[in-house]
């Protein structure tokens, strides 16, 4: 063990994680479009962002137009629907009767406390991995839960034991708990990884995300707390850095019996999340349609934010925190807590700091020992235990209850699947209009102006201007004989990505539209949001306002259909589309049926999670909260009840279904196809 006296934690984490936020940039960058082959481009170069600047102002207004209410009665009940929508839109799982079945598989005695290594049940038959600290004494001590941000090993990182170190050698008991997905709580067992991007957003094709998950977690947390003698369970603090100080503040606002919390680098404005590079894990689905952060600290009994003015992450500068803080003030007043909420900052970078763990110690000794002012408190030295003597499983096999987000992903895909293939009749309306709610498809797009930029290389130039001020690039070619097909070919990197397609639809003398939608080829974002996964701060950005990817693309796709038809005279439509664009295709067929044959390139058969190895075949675009309670691939292909062929047809991890598999789909897309009473032949090649 090493001695660590005050010394400043430099928080490696967001240097070795610096995906989970990006690097910062205060503005929206200009566009810079390198063309890669002969296609030309039709919106001006250097231009600021079109995307990003319309999701910002989104953001704007929806902060703007979240006002609280200003009486106690209003507030009450306000505050008791929030709590239900949280509940409802993140799926966090209560059950505060089931046992916690703590197992402790190791003990290791310190100078003043003792830390136990251990693991219990937060949902039935599944276990969290975690660290108790124990002050010696008889108690009873407050006791406090400490969660973890985006530190490769978890509950091990130095700069989380420090914290806990720090709180039993000051009496109170310490919960260190993994967060799901990380830490002893990984695919393979030591091995470490990153919980979030398509990992984590996996969880919202069965239903649930991140973000529930782990509130449900840290809820059986203070259950596990309140449930020990030692502890007294009317004294429980929350406090974490990060995506840990994230979760600190939802905790605290979801379970009435945390006392106090102390969020760091973590409080901003959900506003300031749109278009930043967050993690999956601090993502509300829909958040920004019913609520502002203010509400959810609001809903706190005392909290105490702690931002850093170095922070790397503009969503967490102090600015941000410090307007939600002030906005959440006069509900504090309303209830008589004006002194439940307050705030700190420090010249500091990202992480959990020796400062902020002072600031920690003073305001819990106040709130929950009724001890001092809440000033800073000076911490004792304590030694850092090396982490592979923290793990709850070391030279043993990982308890098979402790499992991980692919596995979870697998095991209730598999009974929503079991339970969708035992469909025996099918509302057709009622299912076009859950897939469109699904989508998130809650406006009605329509032209308002056609910009024309001549002809380059036998390419007609348009951009298409929409209601909701977007501008949708396309380039045209006519057919070679009157009233012949038009066909939309579309992939999700881009049109310069499309040069197989178009070469051979040429040939055959098809007139040819190719399109970039929100997000790809010249609508794409740089870099800095997309290190993660390829859509990844879009996709989150899209789904804090109510929107998914998937569900503006058909919005478009539908536009130019009509706009094909009405100015262009096409008679028919068809549809190439690639990988997740292709999806989009089928469900805008799917809901309006106005594209008559698809073909769509290395394509899902099911949303089934697959394999964690190859997760990021598909991009963050691909997936949709609630799409396996829904149904599945076939049911959107049978209610298209148009001529399909799926080239490559592939699983959600990218591997090539063939052979029996492949049997097994063919009879599943028959059998909803029949069930639809649509005689579209679907052919896989």
């Amino acid at each position: 063990m090493k001695k660590i006296i005050l010394v400043c934690f430099s928080f490696i984490v967001y240097t070795a994680f610096a995906y989970t936020i990006g690097p910062f940039s205060k503005d929206s960058q200009p566009t810079q479009v390198v063309q890669s082959d002969t296609l030309p481009l039709v919106l001006a170069t250097n231009r600021t962002n079109l995307v990003e600047t319309q999701l910002k102002n989104e953001a704007f207004i929806k902060f703007a137009s979240h006002s609280l209410p200003d009486n106690l009665k209003d507030w009450n009940v306000y505050k008791t629907n929030l709590r239900k929508e949280i509940i409802r839109k993140a799926g966090v799982y209560i059950n505060h009767q089931l046992p916690i079945n703590s197992k402790e598989t190791k003990s290791i005695k310190m100078s003043g406390y003792t830390v136990k290594n251990i693991y219990f049940q937060t949902r039935p038959g599944i276990y969290a991995t975690a660290n108790l600290y124990i002050p010696e004494g008889q108690g009873p001590f407050p006791g406090v839960i400490v969660m973890c941000g985006h530190s490769a090993n978890g509950r091990l990182y130095d700069a989380y034991q420090s914290v806990a170190h720090t709180l039993a050698l000051n009496g109170y008991v310490a919960l260190g708990i993994d967060p799901w997905g990380a830490g002893e709580r990984t695919t393979v067992h030591g091995n470490f990884e990153y919980h979030g991007a398509n990992l984590g957003a996996s969880l919202m094709n069965i239903g649930e995300s991140l973000m529930g998950v782990q509130i449900s977690d840290n809820i059986r947390g203070v259950d596990l707390l309140c449930s020990l003698p030692y502890v007294d369970s009317n004294k429980i603090g929350a406090t974490g850095a990060s995506g840990g100080g994230n979760q600190t503040m939802w905790v605290a606002a979801m379970d009435e019996r945390i006392k106090a919390a102390v969020p760091v680098v973590s409080v901003g404005t959900f506003e300031s999340y749109i278009m930043n590079s967050n993690c999956v894990c601090e993502m509300l689905i829909d958040g920004l349609t019913f609520t502002e952060e203010a509400a959810v600290l609001a809903l706190t009994t005392a909290i105490m934010p702690c931002n850093h003015n170095q922070d790397s992450n503009s969503a967490f500068f102090p600015v941000e925190m410090i307007r939600s803080v002030n906005n959440a003030r006069p509900i504090f007043k309303l209830t008589g807590r004006e002194n439940d909420i307050t705030y700190r900052t420090y010249d500091l970078p990202h992480g959990y700091h020796p400062e902020d763990r002072k600031a920690m110690l003073g305001w819990f000794d106040m709130k929950l020992k009724n001890k001092g002012s809440g000033e800073a408190k000076e911490e004792k030295t304590f030694d850092l235990v090396p982490a592979e003597n923290l793990m709850t499983f070391q030279n043993i096999k990982r308890d098979e209850k402790v499992i991980s987000t692919a596995e979870y992903c697998k095991i209730k895909g598999d009974q929503l699947r079991t339970s969708y293939l035992q469909t025996k009749t099918i509302d057709i309306i009622q299912k076009r209009k859950d897939l469109i709610d699904i989508l998130r498809i809650n406006d009605k797009e329509e032209l308002k102006k056609v910009h024309t930029y001549g002809i380059t290389d036998g390419w007609e130039k348009i951009a298409l201007e929409t209601s909701d001020q977007k501008l949708i690039p396309v380039l045209i070619t006519r057919p070679k004989s009157a009233n012949a097909e038009y066909v939309i070919v579309l992939n999700p990197k881009g049109k310069n990505e499309t040069s197989h397609q178009v070469a051979a639809l040429k040939s055959e003398g098809k007139g040819i539209a190719v399109v970039d939608l929100t997000g790809m080829g010249e609508l794409s974002l740089n870099k800095i949001h997309n290190q993660t996964a390829y859509f990844h701060t879009l996709a989150r950005s899209e789904i804090w306002l109510g929107k998914t990817i998937l569900g503006e693309w058909v919005k478009e796709l539908n536009l130019l259909v009509k706009f094909l038809k009405k100015d262009f005279q096409a008679g028919h439509i068809a549809f190439d589309g690639v990988r997740e664009a292709g999806v989009a295709g089928l469900f805008l067929s799917a809901m309006a049926g106005n594209i008559d044959t698809l073909v769509l390139r290395d394509v899902p058969l099911s949303y089934l999670f697959d394999n964690r190895d190859s997760i990021d075949f598909f991009s963050m675009a691909i997936h949709l909260p609630g799409f396996l309670n829904w149904g599945d691939v076939s049911l959107a292909t049978a209610l298209s009840g148009k001529n399909i062929t799926f080239i490559n047809p592939v699983t959600m991890s990218g591997r090539k279904i063939e052979g029996s598999d492949l049997e097994k789909y063919k009879n599943e897309f028959e059998k909803f196809c029949r069930m639809c009473n649509q005689t579209n032949k679907v052919h896989f090649k």
